[in-house]
Formats: C-alpha cells, structure tokens, sequence
C-alpha cells in the first residue's frame, strides 16, 4: 500500500481512532509508569511523540511534566488530538518522518514513535531511526510489535499492507544495523517487554559530533 494511502487511510478513520482515546490514554500511562524502572520519562524536559495520532500519549506525557510536541503526517488526526487533549501547551505539528521533520538536531531531549515503525518499509523505516537520533538529545524510543504473533493484529496488518511481517523478525537487528548515509542511527539498542505482543526499544542516538 503506498503512502500517500495510508495518509488518506488514517485521515479517513481519525474520527474512529479518537473513540478509544481514552482507553489509549490509560493503556498508555500504565506502560509509562511500569516502565520507569527501566526509562524513567520525569527525568526529561523535553519530548517529541512522532506519528502522535489523536494525542494520547501526548497527553499522558504532559501530565508527567513535559513540555510535549507531536507531529503526525494525517491532518485530521493532528485535529482529533487537539480536540481531545484541549491543552494548548501541546504543540502539533503536521509533518512525515521520510521526508524529514522540521526540528533542528537535539530539540528534544527524549523522542517516542509508538506503533509507527512496523506500517513503513524499510527504508523509511530508516529514515524514521535516523531523523529520531538525530533530534533526540539523550534517548529514543521505539514503542512497538515484537515476534508474538496474534491472527486478528496478523490480519489487520496484512489489510494495512505495511512491512508488520519483516519488521517483528529481527526489529533490534534491524535498529542496530541500520544506516543511512554511511552514518550510524542509533549506539545501543535494549528491547524492553511491555506487553506479550509489545516492546519499548530503547535506543541511545549518536551525539553530533559522533555521526
């Protein structure tokens, strides 16, 4: 399925997405409190939800005490987020990871794409590691499927027709190998289970001077 699809495809269901807000707010800030053994997000000032979507983890990463951006290639979900989260200091931003995000190196000192990298193909897979190392000042994370399987999300998938099935093989493989340019995305990649089917892949950039 082409981009430029999927964009309409998710302009199109943003109405639909925005019902289960609430039950993505909540999912969301039980994954963040679980996992602040391993990344503790209230040590940051400063975050980028990159494929936000209706703002649900915008929202709970505000409530944490950050100064939140998240930016989304479909328009109407950018509209839903406003709408749901109703809080002003939420920047939202329209923009496409593979064609570059309009932020200058380390803006941010934490950036998250949740449930975005396993719907591109490879090469903007890499696009998306690469742009998120290289605005994020102390750490990415990569919130997403691993290889446990479930028919119904093996379904929805192969409809969406993104890369789901190359991405689950090998996704910390794929993260730690990754290069575009000749540079380097990311110097450690930790696979974190948060749930049987999702992971938090937290990745260390490059610092500038490093890439």
């Amino acid at each position: 399925m082409a981009k430029k699809h999927n964009h309409r495809l998710f302009n199109f269901i943003a109405p639909i997405y925005g019902l289960f807000f609430k039950r993505q707010k909540k999912k969301y800030r039980e994954i963040v409190n679980v996992m602040k053994t391993e990344l503790d997000v209230t040590k940051y000032k400063s975050v980028l939800d990159v494929g936000c979507g209706t703002g649900a983890l915008c929202a709970v990463l505000k409530d944490e005490g950050l100064e939140v951006t998240g930016v989304d290639p479909a328009y109407k979900m950018l509209k839903v987020a406003r709408k749901k989260t109703n809080d002003h200091s939420i920047t939202f931003v329209q923009a496409d990871s593979s064609k570059g995000l309009p932020f200058e190196d380390d803006s941010f000192d934490l950036v998250i794409a949740s449930y975005v990298a396993h719907g591109l193909q490879i090469e903007e897979r890499k696009s998306l590691y690469q742009e998120m190392s290289r605005i994020a000042k102390e750490k990415v994370v990569i919130y997403d499927y691993n290889d446990n399987r479930a028919p119904l999300t093996t379904f929805v998938e192969f409809m969406e027709g993104g890369d789901y099935f190359q991405f689950i093989q090998y996704p910390v493989v794929e993260m730690e190998d990754c290069e575009t340019d000749m540079k380097r995305c990311f110097k450690t990649v930790k696979a974190v289970e948060v749930d049987i089917r999702a992971s938090w892949y937290i990745c260390t950039p490059f610092k500038n001077s490093e890439r």
